[in-house]
């Protein structure tokens, strides 16, 4: 299996509501200090509405970027009720998920 097929099929296991980081995604498929690498990966996803990358967020806890646009992937991420301010998610570190 490469690396995108990976990628995806382990973002799936990210519930609604709860969020990763773009280096937790690379070191559960084993890939370390891949961060940059998923980001191009998730950037090419060609099923959004079912690979759920908008849940891919930085380890600051900031949005980072989408394919689609930054408040794009704000607003969807506001729908699984998470909270944003100021680009940054509140409480990051308490709704991440751990693989």
């Amino acid at each position: 299996m490469n690396l995108e097929k990976k990628l995806y099929k382990k973002l799936l296991e990210v519930p609604e509501g709860k969020i990763t980081t773009y280096g937790d995604l690379a070191k559960a498929v084993g890939f370390t200090n891949g961060q940059r690498v998923v980001g191009k990966i998730m950037n090419k996803n060609p099923f959004p509405v079912i690979i759920p990358c908008h849940r891919v967020v930085k380890s600051d806890g900031k949005v980072g970027g989408y394919a689609f646009g930054e408040e794009i992937k704000i607003n969807m991420l506001k729908k699984e009720g998470i909270k944003i301010k100021n680009g940054k998610i509140q409480n990051w570190n308490e709704i991440i998920y751990r693989f």
